[in-house]
């Protein structure tokens, strides 16, 4: 068995506008498994975000990542290992699932191309008149929930946008989720809840499924008291970010005690990690979904496959999935989406 590993670098189609900035490319470092006497090949995916990973600056060196993964398999746990860096240790487990073409991820519905995965239709920030166009198309491709990242607009047109979706679309026919990425609060040591908690109270009218971190990481009381007060559920992103051993996760968790939490394998612990968080939040009652983050069809098509083994074979609640057309030079894989789905193509049978 051979690891190499090769750099791509991939340009969004329009610049991904985040309430951290605009992304243009995003770096990824591809890890390839092969047999001089098999043809089978594994693939995984690295792809860190630049300011958001907890592993952001890993990965200077291609040098640097090979050492990583040398040392990581000469121990008796690689995942142990790497938990300090989860999207290597995604990339990894990937590269070596997919090689083994180990049961956990390719023995499912999913990954024998009898079903579909649900997804959420993303709309990203921009003008209002842009936005409510995205959420547009996405519901006439079929997406039966709407993903808003909102803190683009002022607080009056967000709340005009959601009530002008609301107004045509009931809460049983279109689910609304909201992403603040800290945004309903500044990112100071005092935050105000009661700004907070005037703002959800002005989107409670509006049937939201939930919003994920209302107010910015490492905020636990604060997020505590809004988890236990809000009118709308709330979900956990960015707070689970550099929480990479099980006493950690459990903290949280107990402290917080959130409605839902989102997995990102590549920011999350990769595949170890991510089921351990899935299998600790149902234990305390907590929902939970996974994302991509931003990765290729390379990584987009392994948090695939994840999502479906960890959710069993009728998963019907909408996942993070529908990013495989931000870029103009994807990697091509065996997944697609059709219309609200992301299915993984019966070539690969």
């Amino acid at each position: 068995m051979q690891i190499s590993l090769s750099q791509q670098t991939l340009h969004f189609k329009k610049p991904a506008r985040t309430s951290r900035g605009e992304y243009t490319t995003h770096h990824a470092i591809i890890v390839r498994i092969t047999d001089e006497h098999s043809e089978r090949i594994g693939l995984g995916e690295c792809a860190p975000l630049p300011d958001l990973s907890c592993d952001r600056d890993a990965y200077k060196q291609m040098s640097q990542v090979a050492r990583l993964i040398d040392h990581a398999l000469a121990t008796p746990s690689y995942t142990d290992a790497l938990r300090p860096y989860p999207a290597l240790l995604f990339a990894l487990e990937s590269a070596l699932f997919d090689y083994q073409q180990n049961p956990i991820l390719y023995d499912t519905p999913f990954a024998h191309s009898q079903v579909g995965i649900p997804t959420n239709g993303l709309v990203w920030m921009g003008e209002y008149d842009e936005m409510l166009a995205q959420a547009k198309r996405k519901i006439l491709q079929g997406h039966r929930c709407i993903k808003f990242k909102i803190g683009a607009l002022k607080w009056e047109e967000e709340i005009h946008l959601i009530e002008t979706l609301r107004s045509r679309f009931s809460p049983d026919t279109l689910q609304i989720r909201l992403d603040a990425n800290g945004n309903l609060a500044p990112d100071s040591a005092d935050i105000d809840l009661d700004i907070v908690k005037d703002k959800l109270a002005d989107l409670a009218p509006y049937g939201i499924h939930s919003i994920e971190q209302p107010v910015p990481q490492y905020h636990w009381h604060h997020m505590a008291q809004l988890c236990a007060t809000s009118p709308i559920p709330i979900a956990l992103d960015e707070e689970l970010i550099g929480l990479n051993h099980t006493e950690e996760k459990v903290s949280m968790l107990d402290t917080i005690k959130p409605q839902y939490i989102v997995i990102k394998p590549s920011l999350h612990g990769g595949i170890t990690g991510s089921l351990e968080w899935v299998s600790l939040a149902q234990r305390r009652g907590i929902g939970s979904w996974m994302t991509s983050a931003l990765e290729s069809n390379i990584g987009l098509r392994n948090v695939a496959l994840l999502a479906a083994s960890a959710y069993g074979p009728n998963i019907t609640f909408a996942q993070g999935l529908g990013t495989g057309l931000l870029y103009t030079d994807n990697i091509e894989m065996d997944i697609e989406m059709r219309r609200h789905k992301l299915w993984r193509s019966p070539i690969a049978e």
